[in-house]
C-alpha cells in the first residue's frame, strides 16, 4: 500500500497551550481515514497544518513521499470551513469561478454536479438550497480539480437526518472511484459508517490509531437470561472472565476465543435453557469512552 499522508511529530503550540501533541500516523491509498476527538481535540488544527494555512511548532509531514510544495497541494481537495458561493449566482456560475482561481477545467464542471446529484439543479441559484445540498456543492468544488485526496473537516455539521445520510453516501461513492479521503469528525457513528481506518484525538495527543474492522474483535460479551437462576452455572464455567447482573440480564465476558454458542452449550449440559441470547460487540462508542476514560487515568 501506498502512504498518501506521513506525519512525524507533528506539534503546534499556541503560548502555553498545546493543540497539537507529538502526532505521528500514516494514512494509505485508497483509505477513508477519520481523525476523531471531541471538539477541542486538534482535528481542524491537524488539517489546517497539512493544509499549510497554519504553521506548524514542530515535526513534519509529507504528501505521497514528498515534502509538502504549492504545486503537490494541487493534488488535495479539501473543505475546511464552509466556502463562500455567491447566493445570487448559480452552481453552475459559482463553480465557474471556482474552476477558474484553481486552475481547473470548466469541463469538469459537469460531472462533478452529477457526482454529487445537483446536475438536475445546477442553473438554480445557490440561495434557493437546502443545507445538504449547499454542502453537496461544497464537495463539489473541492472535486473540481479532481484531486487524489480529499480533506473534509465536519462534513456533516449542522444537517438534517436525510442530510446527513445523503453526504454519508456521497463519501462513500467518492471513495469507491479510488481517491483517498481524510476526514475530521466527533460524530463516532459517522466515522464507524464511513470510514475504513481511524484514529482518536484528546488535547492534541494521539490515543489510537487502527482500522474500523477491528472494533469488536477480541473477547466477546453475550447478555442471557433463563427461567431459572444461572448466575452460579456461568460463574463457574472457565469460559467465562466476568458475570454481571444488569437489569434483570447477565452480561456474561467470554474468554478471548469462546463463543455465544459455546456458552449456550454449556448452559445446555448443566441442564439450563437460555431464553434469551445475544451477543455483544464492541462498538466504537464503547471503544471510544474506554480511551477516554484510560487516558484520564494515563
Amino acid at each position: 500500500m501506498e502512504t498518501v499522508l506521513s506525519i512525524k511529530n507533528l506539534t503546534k503550540r499556541y503560548g502555553r497551550i498545546t493543540a497539537v501533541k507529538d502526532l505521528s500516523l500514516d494514512v494509505q491509498r485508497g483509505n477513508v481515514f477519520g481523525i476523531l476527538g471531541p471538539n477541542g481535540s486538534g482535528k481542524t488544527t491537524t488539517l489546517g497544518i497539512l493544509l499549510d494555512v497554519i504553521n506548524r511548532t514542530g515535526g513534519e509531514f509529507s504528501w505521497f513521499g514528498e515534502p509538502p510544495t504549492k504545486e503537490m497541494r494541487k493534488r488535495i481537495g479539501a473543505i475546511l470551513e464552509t466556502p463562500i458561493f455567491y447566493p445570487y449566482l448559480s452552481a453552475t456560475k459559482n463553480l465557474e469561478i471556482v474552476a477558474e482561481i484553481k486552475g481547473a477545467s470548466k469541463g469538469n464542471i459537469d460531472p462533478v454536479l452529477k457526482t454529487v446529484e445537483l446536475f438536475e439543479r445546477k442553473d438554480d441559484k445557490f440561495r434557493t438550497y437546502s443545507l445538504g445540498m449547499k454542502q453537496r456543492l461544497s464537495i463539489a468544488s473541492a472535486l473540481i480539480c479532481d484531486p487524489e485526496v480529499m480533506i473534509l473537516d465536519e462534513p456533516t455539521n449542522g444537517l438534517d437526518p436525510q442530510g446527513i445520510a445523503e453526504i454519508r453516501e456521497l463519501i462513500k461513492k467518492i471513495a469507491s472511484d479510488g481517491k483517498t479521503i481524510i476526514l475530521a469528525s466527533h460524530l463516532l457513528d459517522e466515522v464507524q459508517k464511513v470510514c475504513t481506518h481511524f484514529c482518536v484525538l484528546k488535547k492534541g495527543t494521539l490515543l489510537y490509531t487502527g482500522s474500523v474492522d477491528e472494533i469488536g474483535k477480541g473477547a466477546i460479551s453475550v447478555e442471557v437470561t433463563a427461567e431459572t437462576n444461572i448466575e452460579k452455572v456461568l460463574k463457574e464455567w472457565d469460559g467465562t472472565t466476568e458475570v454481571k447482573s444488569e437489569d434483570g440480564k447477565f452480561i456474561v465476558q467470554l474468554v478471548d476465543g469462546k463463543t455465544s454458542g459455546d456458552l449456550n452449550k454449556h448452559l445446555f449440559e448443566q441442564g439450563q435453557v437460555a431464553s434469551h441470547l445475544v451477543t455483544q460487540k464492541k462498538s466504537l462508542e464503547k471503544q471510544f469512552l474506554e480511551l477516554l476514560a484510560e487516558s484520564e487515568h494515563a
